[in-house]
């Protein structure tokens, strides 16, 4: 079934690729078999070497997994879309499709703590070298690229501090250096930001996070174009095999169903959290685009979507809030241990609202003077609203600021 183009944002995340078997199911099929059987030899040749189209093996095709990728190509607005196993393949399948010994990489210093590692100890040792840049400082950006530079790598938001770049300035950038803007969409997800239409080349998900909703399973995409995505990181695909599981495939595409009305509820509720932290005694300084003293503010309202339909609806700033509190890592982990509701994990984009330590898990693993540099401290705290009701949120916070 192809979608109207004038659908809705919100109904391209229904009904976007859906398709229907002889069975004539309402909900989307799972399918879950490894290969497909042909008809005779000679379409088995056909679908094999690509002159007629059908599924193979569901390393690289298989009809759920692709009903998830149209449909959040469509969501994205690119042309195509990969499915991998995990947010990590998507970067990894990225990188390993774009990329040769020799190349360069210019990269946000505030980047996931395993993606760091990715290009700091796996990367460099097949000769590709990566320069890490503050995310809001385009003349840095700018002053790193190199002639072998090809591609630039920024989350926006970033994690865990909120830091948001300009996509348009540095899609501007990178094109002017030949290189390609890849843009690493999880905190936001195509509901509040669509990194394409601002001139990114490539868009990377977790989909283990928002997409899903849940925390239930893994999952990455890459989407972008036809040639790049359809044509290069899928041959990557079908010949390393990232892949993502038809049965994961099916739950994100029952996630992205809902996934426009849960991100309006978690800006929502995230917001009201960062004024509430503000308030308390004990916080040094909270980190939320929302906040009018949070340095790309001003950027965050042009760049970011809204929660609701037309030009007065409220900018969405995105569910993740993170805090500094007095007393180094002895009070952030006290405030942590304190908590009852809140689920202490590293995960993010869920029903239920985590809390985390960065600077000794999603962030762990980066050397001491990297954390430095992106500004990650002992004394930080991050928190990824959920759907609670935030006065519960804050209750629970409360244990640990007031205690």
């Amino acid at each position: 079934m192809n979608e109207p183009k004038d659908w809705g944002f919100a109904t391209l995340g229904v009904r976007a690729a859906e398709s229907r078997s002889a069975e004539r199911e309402h909900s989307p099929a799972i399918h879950l078999t490894s290969s497909f059987v042909f008809d005779n030899a000679a379409q088995a040749a056909a679908v094999f070497a690509g002159q007629e189209p059908g599924n193979v093996y569901s390393r690289f095709t298989n009809p759920t997994v692709r009903a998830f990728e149209q449909r959040l190509a469509a969501m994205e607005g690119g042309d195509s879309c990969i499915g991998t196993a995990s947010g990590m393949s998507a970067i990894l399948a990225t990188f390993m499709t774009l990329l040769r010994a020799g190349d360069h990489i210019v990269a946000s210093q505030t980047l996931f703590g395993t993606t760091i590692n990715l290009c700091n100890n796996i990367l460099s040792r097949f000769g590709v070298e990566t320069s890490f840049v503050a995310p809001a400082d385009i003349a840095a950006w700018r002053a790193a690229l190199r002639p072998n530079t090809k591609l630039l790598f920024v989350e926006t938001p970033n994690n865990p501090l909120t830091d948001i770049a300009d996509i348009r300035a540095l899609a501007d950038v990178a094109h002017a250096a030949h290189a390609l803007l890849i843009v690493d969409n999880c905190f936001l997800t195509p509901v509040l930001q669509q990194p394409l239409k601002l001139g990114a080349d490539l868009v990377i998900h977790s989909a283990t996070k928002y997409l899903d909703g849940q925390g239930r399973c893994m999952g990455g995409a890459v989407i972008g174009d036809s040639e790049r995505v359809g044509k290069d990181v899928f041959g990557f695909m079908r010949t390393a095999g990232p892949s993502m599981s038809p049965f994961n495939a099916w739950v994100f595409l029952k996630g992205l169903e809902t996934l426009s009305l849960r991100m309006r509820a978690h800006c929502e509720s995230a917001h009201r959290l960062a004024l509430w932290l503000c308030e308390q005694p004990g916080v040094e300084h909270v980190y939320y685009p929302g906040l009018p003293d949070h340095p790309q503010h001003a950027l965050a309202q042009a760049q970011h979507g809204r929660l609701g339909d037309g030009p007065d609806a409220p900018v969405a700033y995105g569910g993740i809030v993170s805090f500094e509190v007095e007393g180094g890592r002895e009070a952030a982990w006290r405030v942590i241990d304190a908590t009852r509701m809140l689920s202490i994990t590293a995960n993010l984009g869920d029903t239920r609202t985590t809390i985390t330590h960065p600077a000794t898990t999603t962030h762990g693993r980066v050397p001491v003077e990297a954390r430095a540099r992106a500004g990650i401290k002992e004394n930080l705290i991050r928190i990824a609203v959920g759907l609670e009701n935030v006065e519960d949120i804050c209750a629970d916070l409360a244990r640990g600021l007031r205690g």
